[in-house]
């Protein structure tokens, strides 16, 4: 599993044979079934996920007793309740497989432990952060100046494969709807 995050790394950075050595000591594989819940609201985000395969969500519930996802992420990619994994707080969120999953994972203390050995590996982080910011940016963008079926076709465009693999139900709720009004933006879109 380690083969293809090091060629993603590589291809930010470059990592001498010592680095390497380092970040495989720090990132453990894991593999998980869908539906597994890997990180649990009101509990401090143990992990930061490397995706090598699967795709994951990170939701809330929300006074009414609905699942609220606000992220998925497609591999390769970086997940976890960020700013609670940073700061070590609890987290107010679920990460959950949605399908089997494949993913290397590192602690807090192996992470922040690997950016004082290689600044490399600081410089990537930095730059894993800045996009995961943009990223968020964007987001809620998307969210306040599309309407529904300009966030459905963004998302298509951006990433057309989450169709295969993401339940619509989720993808709904990262798009701000209800299922049934995705299933009409869906049907209007095929006819």
């Amino acid at each position: 599993m380690h083969g293809k995050f090091i060629q993603h790394l590589q291809s930010f950075h470059h990592f001498n044979t010592d680095e390497i050595g380092l970040i495989k000591d720090c990132f453990e594989p894991v593999e998980y079934p869908k539906n597994t819940i890997i990180e649990e609201k009101g509990s401090v985000p143990v992990h930061l996920y490397y995706i090598v395969s699967g795709y994951l969500r990170l939701f809330h519930t929300d006074e009414k007793g609905n699942e609220i996802t606000t992220h998925i992420n497609c591999p390769p990619g970086f997940f976890t309740s960020y700013f609670h994994f940073i700061n070590q707080t609890k987290s107010d969120e679920n990460v959950e497989c949605i399908t089997d999953c494949k993913l290397l994972r590192i602690t807090k203390e192996n992470l922040d432990r690997l950016t004082l050995e290689s600044s490399a590996m600081k410089d990537f982080s930095i730059s894993v952060f800045h996009q995961s910011i943009t990223y968020n940016e964007n987001r809620s963008k998307e969210l306040s100046t599309l309407n529904a079926e300009q966030r459905y076709l963004q998302l298509l465009k951006n990433y057309p494969e989450i169709i295969q693999f993401v339940p619509v139900q989720y993808i709904a709720s990262f798009l701000g709807m209800k299922p049934e009004s995705l299933s009409r933006i869906r049907r209007k879109l095929i006819n």
